[in-house]
């Protein structure tokens, strides 16, 4: 799993797949979630696109990914409960999942322990 300093994580699979969320820290700065948008499957993404809202009872956040590539599926799930990004970001509260490009910007994230530490100095 990586993280990016926008504090969403990126996890791949052997086949170049790769599922995007946001991070514990995320959802607590978001404070309780009440809607998700969503991509569209089959959407093409590149890094200055937004990939998806999160909106809370504090703010919304944008989501951006540093990948290019074609969304593939949604987690249809967070339409009727959102709040599962409050309850499990890095599980069942996961976005999307997309077919990257290059999977190379992958390495340039942080790992696990870079963004604990990335994290508490904020």
């Amino acid at each position: 799993m990586k993280f990016t300093e926008d504090h969403m994580w990126l996890l791949a699979d052997e086949e170049g797949i790769v599922t995007v969320g946001i991070t514990d820290y995320a959802q607590q700065q978001l404070g309780d979630v009440v809607y998700v948008q969503l991509p569209q499957v089959e959407q093409t993404l590149s890094p200055a696109d937004e990939a998806a809202m999160v909106e809370s009872v504090k703010s919304t956040g944008e989501v951006r990914v540093p990948l290019s590539g074609i969304v593939t599926e949604v987690n249809e799930r967070l339409a009727d409960k959102p709040e599962l990004l409050n309850r499990d970001p890095l599980g069942t509260g996961w976005l999307f999942r997309m077919q990257v490009d290059d999977l190379e910007p992958l390495v340039e994230l942080m790992d696990e322990n870079a963004y604990e530490e990335f994290t508490s100095n904020l």
